[in-house]
């Protein structure tokens, strides 16, 4: 699994690691399977599109100002607006010990970023008519049909009662009444006596099978359908998708996605040939620098196994990324390639959470100092969408749908403004300083015109 043991101080903040459809021209942007650099977007000229050139210009210093201050390695930094990229840099370094600059086809370790591009796979077997969104998880996995839910403890021991059936929508929401092993519940410290967290899942479990089999031996935190809590929700649609496509979810991934889109670079394991694109990963040190948290040469994800987890796994770039982020502002297609249908991307960037759950229903994800758990934020189908831009802070539309990793790595469509965005860097945890928040303020304040 792909969620790494963090240090002490960092445990809860890990887990990051954090609509409408609106046609769009075609992208400019040209995909080769023989050499990542020719694969970069061309960039388009910001006036035509809107945006002031001197504005933009203010991305890369102020990335470059967290780098100074070794707060973090480097950012790779990509805007883009009708369909054509604008601004696209490459700041700081992807391994500061070895001296290596941050390149625009560095590869990332996008961890929770994972989920939308989980979220889109189900949906493509939902088009299919595979199944409703309604149905329970317990129809497809049968592990899950007698769940329990924590409800106190009697001295050493769980109390617990019948929980209600887990929906798929449940899952794809984060309200299914699972969660993280990193959070500091009971349920939680279940989650790590069973193996359900860090990279001891790496060891104990050979597949998803496996992995879920185990999970469903858990008790909730709460009723399927009343609370938001972050959760493996994403991780166990794999499983589901693998029963009902016959296929591995990896294999799943590449035909209906990654190889209609040209996403190249995007994947759970590392080919040999691509560990020299692979960032290091940095953790921040008490004195208020960095620490290299994992090397590349000696990385897990240069290790296949049969665990590919749907919330947590893929790597990627931002070339990559885009592609896919560019795929759902334009209504599920892309260059051509049919991936999703408008409504049911429409769907995926509705609001799904209702107002019972109170204004600020991401609270419980509790990153420390971001905005994505503010007023003003629900949640679709795998991201976060903005539903009041006022009460969020930034300068942003309505009906934005993003998600990010732990590592800090994020992205964003807007399809009111036409526009999608991405900020990548590689430090745990996300939310340690306001990446994300900086990328979305020094984006807008450089678009001056629809």
């Amino acid at each position: 699994m792909r969620r790494p043991t963090f240090p002490a101080h960092s445990h809860l903040l890990l887990t990051m690691g954090l609509a409408l459809f609106v046609a769009s021209g075609g992208v400019a942007f040209a995909a080769s399977e023989s050499s990542p650099a020719d694969s970069s977007p061309a960039l388009a000229s910001p006036e035509k599109h809107g945006f002031s050139s001197d504005r933009l210009g203010r991305i890369a210093p102020v990335m470059q100002r967290f780098v100074d201050q070794g707060k973090i390695p480097g950012t790779v930094t990509l805007v883009a607006r009708h369909g054509e990229v604008v601004h696209f840099e490459a700041t700081g370094q992807r391994h500061v010990a070895n001296k290596l600059p941050m390149e625009k086809d560095t590869i990332f370790r996008l961890y929770s970023q994972t989920k939308p591009v989980t979220a889109a796979a189900v949906m493509i077997l939902f088009e299919e008519g595979h199944f409703l969104l309604s149905d329970p998880i317990s129809k497809y996995l049968p592990a899950f049909k007698d769940m329990k839910v924590f409800t106190g403890m009697n001295g050493a021991e769980m109390k617990t009662e019948p929980a209600r059936p887990i929906t798929i929508r449940h899952l794809l929401t984060h309200t299914s009444g699972l969660t993280y092993a990193f959070f500091p519940t009971p349920v939680g410290q279940a989650y790590q006596k069973a193996g359900l967290g860090g990279t001891s899942a790496d060891l104990q479990f050979k597949n998803l099978e496996e992995w879920t089999t185990a999970l469903a031996q858990q008790p909730l935190v709460a009723q399927p359908g009343t609370q938001w809590n972050y959760s493996v929700g994403l991780d166990v649609l794999g499983r589901l998708i693998e029963v009902v496509s016959g296929k591995g979810f990896g294999e799943f991934l590449q035909e209906r996605i990654f190889g209609p889109l040209g996403m190249t670079d995007t994947s759970f394991w590392l080919a040999p040939d691509k560990v020299n694109r692979f960032a290091a990963l940095y953790a921040p040190s008490p004195d208020g620098g960095m620490v290299q948290y994992d090397e590349p040469t000696k990385s897990l994800y240069l290790k296949p196994s049969g665990l590919e987890m749907g919330g947590s796994g893929l790597t990627s770039t931002a070339a990559d990324y885009f592609r896919f982020a560019q795929m759902l502002l334009r209504g599920g297609e892309l260059d051509g390639q049919r991936i999703l249908a408008p409504k049911t991307v429409e769907l995926i960037m509705s609001n799904q959470l209702p107002p019972s759950m109170g204004e600020t229903p991401l609270a419980s994800l509790a990153i420390g100092g971001s905005s994505m758990t503010s007023a003003g934020n629900g949640f679709g189908l795998g991201g976060l969408v903005v539903t009041d831009a006022g009460l969020t802070g930034l300068p942003q539309s309505n009906g934005i749908y993003s998600w990010g990793g732990a590592a800090t790595t994020h992205f964003w469509v807007d399809p009111k403004e036409d526009l999608v965005g991405i900020v990548l860097t590689q430090l745990l945890p996300d939310g340690t300083y306001p990446i994300r928040e900086t990328m979305v303020q020094m984006t807008y304040q450089a678009l001056l015109e629809p």
